[in-house]
């Protein structure tokens, strides 16, 4: 069984997907182990993301674990006989490891739901607004290592503009469209194309505007991701040491409704065009 030293966040996902449905079962480690004729090593490995499963192993898994959820079950499969070697992996050893992550996480994903209260949702960023944004926030870093984000951004696009886009829905708060992160030629340029992609069938924009009322919710940003199935959904969170993905079922109910309340209170997507097209307008 090889073993790999730096598993992605999807290998890592499966091992732990697998661990709950253990968990699930009450069943043990060594337990599971036997199950497959392993090590307690290898199975640790194997929940870890450190080791592969195949498939007929991890249907033995299910079946033991009396999973009856055979979309789930599909889902797993998929994730664990994947070979795919998609664009990003141009970036290994060039880009941390998360930037690879997460446009994995885009290829795989089935619709993408994002909140933006300061910065323009990264799918919709111009070359100009996030060389702007990496620029100033790593200021140490040379113009060559700067561009890698910034072709990797816009290469990430291809989620929603590629030949095989997913729905998207995005709320952005009007601090975001009005916040010149660039000047004044470039803001414009990045609001037209906010308008542009915001006619598209699958492309739905809505904006909170300054003036709504009893809106407690300018700290909430989330990048909330929909898998297979809704239990393999992710939610992606920023912090300050790096890029976090949230897979707790608990957590990501929680952010399902923390964005049909958000979307709930924005202008609908008609009226946020307008207001995106009045601010265009006055620069």
């Amino acid at each position: 069984m090889a073993t790999r030293r730096h598993p992605t966040a999807r290998q890592a996902r499966l091992g732990a997907e697998l661990r709950k449905l253990r968990d699930a079962a009450g069943l043990k480690a060594t337990a599971a182990a036997t199950l497959l004729g392993v090590s307690s090593v290898q199975m640790s490995q194997i929940e870890s993301g450190i080791a592969g499963v195949s498939e007929e192993r991890l249907r033995r898994l299910a079946a033991n674990y009396a999973c009856s959820d055979d979309t789930l079950i599909d889902a797993l499969v998929a994730m664990a006989t994947d070979r795919t070697r998609g664009w990003w992996e141009e970036y290994r050893g060039v880009l941390p490891a998360a930037y690879l992550d997460l446009a994995e996480l885009d290829h795989h994903a089935t619709f993408r739901h994002d909140v933006a209260v300061i910065h323009v949702p990264g799918l919709f960023q111009t070359e100009d607004y996030a060389r702007a944004l990496f620029s100033y926030m790593n200021p140490e870093f040379p113009k060559s290592e700067v561009e890698h984000r910034v072709r990797h951004r816009m290469q990430r696009r291809v989620v929603i503009e590629g030949p095989r886009p997913v729905p998207y829905e995005t709320v952005i708060h009007e601090a975001a469209l009005r916040i010149r992160v660039v000047g004044r030629s470039a803001s414009r340029a990045q609001l037209t194309r906010i308008l542009e992609l915001s006619e598209a069938e699958h492309i739905s924009v809505r904006v909170i505007p300054f003036g709504l009322d009893d809106f407690a919710g300018a700290g909430t940003t989330m990048v909330y991701v929909g898998g297979a199935v809704s239990r393999l959904d992710t939610v992606v969170r920023d912090a300050p040491h790096g890029t976090g993905f949230v897979d707790a079922e608990a957590q990501l109910e929680h952010f399902r409704k923390l964005f049909r309340r958000v979307q709930g209170e924005s202008l609908d997507p008609d009226q946020s065009r307008e207001l995106v097209h009045k601010l265009n307008k006055e620069l």
